[in-house]
């Protein structure tokens, strides 16, 4: 039997609290509740559940925290890419304006997650900035800040003074501010939230990929390689991977959005000089390119950061000179920053940016696609889909259900999706029509 996974290297896997593997599935399990897929997403799903009484079985094919949720960048962003808030509420009604109050209070729910379990995650919640690269992109700026004002959130509008300031260089034009986001360590923010299910009387099995499930007679039944389940609710909480593993498993959900490669890195730790000058408030901050500029922190002063490049010939060491230039260039006084650790992972993209939820059958659930805003809002989103297989009526919840519709040439837009880095970096050119 397995006890060991291999992690992708990175700085997580270097730093987060270590967690033994959990025993592979085997046999003839019964359950309440039955998650495929121990990220976040899975993990707040299963406490959640197991709060409200119920039993709850997770399995995991590699290991908790093994996918993105283990790999991304660790902002914890308390709003969505490009699903504004009166877009929800335009597309879904009443339960649109669930979807923006869970969207606006994702990261407070996630760090109130961690401090009520002690998790060693390196939590700040320092806030979470997206400074405008452009000065018509300060106008998108202020509307948002009104929009996400108007339903009740602490959004605000900085200006370059403000911005500079936060920012510690000129760079920037000035931006939305939310003091409610900040930053984790992924891996340990994962291992934690399994730790605390764990403790709830939850079951993790790991080293145990999901081969099928199906809907049979008043629950579901689910097949490992050495295992036999049969649950009364069932939460798919795979997301980009859910083709990975067992391509097979879900092919309708898997074909509905594209796994992109996301490619993060870490710098050496900064000086105590250069650190109390370069983003001083140690928010979180991805800015309004397309050709997204990101970074942040670490517990150790490294600036964890990232990028894209178009094409497939030595992608790694093209990333990291890309990422490390981005940031010799906004902050001069920091010159062009070694890159200890880079690593890559999935995210889940779809072409209008609005994340999917999907019932699966009676008391059956998943969602997907989440744009590159997985952390708080997979969390957040965790616990709806436990109320929903635990006694809470779906249609009071933030569910907006819809039928899953896959990418007929899917394998052809996997190929060609990173292409779309070359129009997006046109489109950082120009102004924006509001």
């Amino acid at each position: 039997m397995t006890t060991s996974v291999s992690f992708p290297p990175s700085i997580w896997t270097d730093t987060a609290p270590p967690r033994a593997v959990a025993p592979a599935a085997t046999g003839v399990i019964e359950t309440d509740v039955a998650i495929i897929g121990a990220g976040f997403t899975g993990l707040s799903a299963a406490i959640e559940a197991a709060r409200r009484g119920h039993t709850v079985t997770v399995f995991e094919g590699k290991a908790v925290g093994w996918g993105a949720s283990g790999r991304n960048n660790g902002q914890v962003i308390p709003v969505l890419t490009s699903a504004e808030p009166d877009v929800w509420v335009q597309r879904y009604g009443e339960t649109g304006k669930r979807v923006v109050d869970l969207i606006g209070n994702s990261a407070s729910i996630l760090f109130d997650l961690v401090r009520e379990f002690d998790m060693e995650a390196e939590a700040e919640q320092t806030g979470w900035f997206q400074p405008a690269h452009s000065p018509g992109r300060v106008a998108l700026s202020q509307r948002r800040v009104e929009a996400w004002q108007r339903h009740g959130f602490p959004a605000e509008l900085l200006d370059a003074g403000q911005a500079a300031d936060l920012l510690g260089t000129e760079f920037w034009h000035g931006g939305m501010f939310n003091p409610t986001g900040g930053h984790i360590n992924p891996l340990g923010l994962a291992r934690g939230m399994a730790k605390a299910a764990e403790g709830l009387g939850v079951t993790i099995h790991e080293n145990s990929p999901v081969q099928s499930f199906e809907r049979k007679g008043a629950g579901w039944a689910l097949r490992t390689g050495d295992a036999t389940i049969t649950a009364r609710a069932l939460i798919l909480a795979t997301n980009a991977y859910t083709g990975e593993l067992v391509p097979g498993l879900a092919p309708r959900l898997a074909k509905s959005l594209i796994p992109v490669t996301s490619w993060q890195m870490a710098t050496e730790p900064l000086g105590d000089n250069l650190r109390k000058t370069i983003l001083p408030g140690r928010q979180a901050v991805s800015d309004t390119r397309g050709d997204l500029r990101f970074f942040r922190y670490d517990a150790r002063n490294r600036l964890i950061t990232g990028g894209a490049v178009v094409g497939p010939h030595n992608v790694a060491q093209r990333v990291k000179r890309k990422a490390a230039g981005n940031l010799a260039e906004a902050f001069p006084t920091l010159g062009t920053p070694e890159m200890t650790h880079v690593w890559s992972g999935y995210v889940g993209m779809n072409w209008d940016r609005f994340p999917r939820v999907h019932q699966l059958g009676p008391d059956g659930w998943a969602w997907m696609a989440c744009n590159g805003r997985g952390v708080a809002f997979g969390t957040a989103m965790g616990r709806e889909l436990a109320r929903a297989v635990t006694g809470m009526d779906p249609r009071e919840l933030a569910l907006p259900v819809t039928e899953p519709k896959p990418f007929p040439v899917q394998g052809l837009l996997r190929r060609v999706a990173p292409t779309y880095l070359a129009w997006l970096k046109r489109q950082d050119l120009r102004e924006p029509k509001l």
